[in-house]
């Protein structure tokens, strides 16, 4: 059985007196949630202060993106070992928002996720379609390029150890959310694929989230369908009465 999951991506939120009230917020809340895993996702500057916080704590830290080398001249970047260093357990890996906005591709997102898996980080990788790609009857072929990509050269034993997150990117940021069935669809394909490429145990355990737009009010509507195996959530994680609310969905 698939441990549910659910990772609070806070993209470029908050200052460092929110992160201290939104993060004691989540421990308090969340302090007797089990069975379900719980991670939050802040901005660079404050992985350390979160990580200070969180200390003991069950929820797990991670960043929202990382650079595939290890050090050098490579101004403005974040490498998996510094994020090692804070304390950081996993990372958000091919994002819509880092595709669309700063062009990474999925032999870009590839090479960060080998990287991220060389020094134990978790990565989390995003796959998801444009609203034109959907309304043409492309999503599947979309996500199968993206998924092929990202998992180019990978190995059963590696995708064991990563989360996939659909996220339709006509869903995030716009007020729109997949429904329930769209969801399932989506995951259900990309559970299929694993299966095929990696073989049936390796697709019945990675879990596949759900993210664009979750909110505490379609969160059960999404997490009870077969293949929604938790969220990564937006805006909702900013607020620690929102996101608290889903993961007990989660539960």
């Amino acid at each position: 059985m698939r441990t549910p999951f659910v990772a609070g991506n806070w993209k470029m939120n908050t200052i460092s007196s929110e992160v201290k009230d939104l993060l004691g917020s989540l421990k308090s809340s969340l302090a007797d949630v089990d069975g379900v895993d719980v991670a939050v996702c802040p901005p660079f500057p404050y992985l350390s202060l979160a990580s200070d916080i969180l200390g003991g704590c069950r929820i797990r830290l991670g960043a929202q993106s990382m650079y595939w080398e290890e050090e050098g001249a490579y101004t403005g970047e974040v490498s998996a070992r510094m994020l090692k260093d804070v304390g950081c357990e996993l990372v958000i890996l091919g994002h819509s928002e880092r595709r669309h906005l700063f062009g990474e591709t999925d032999a870009m997102v590839c090479r960060k996720i080998r990287k991220a898996l060389a020094v134990g980080l978790h990565p989390i990788v995003c796959v998801g379609e444009t609203l034109e790609e959907r309304e043409a009857g492309k999503t599947e072929e979309v996500i199968e390029t993206q998924v092929k990509g990202c998992l180019e050269g990978f190995s059963s034993q590696d995708v064991e150890r990563l989360t996939i997150a659909y996220e339709p990117i006509w869903a995030i940021g716009t007020g729109k959310t997949a429904t329930p069935e769209q969801a399932q669809e989506a995951h259900r394909f990309i559970r299929g694929w694993i299966d095929q490429k990696f073989g049936r145990e390796v697709g019945n355990e990675t879990r596949i989230q759900y993210g664009g737009n979750v909110k505490p009010e379609n969160a059960n509507a999404l997490m009870t369908q077969p293949d929604i195996d938790g969220a990564l959530v937006g805006g909702a994680s900013l607020k620690a009465e929102s996101f608290a609310a889903i993961v007990r969905v989660a539960m």
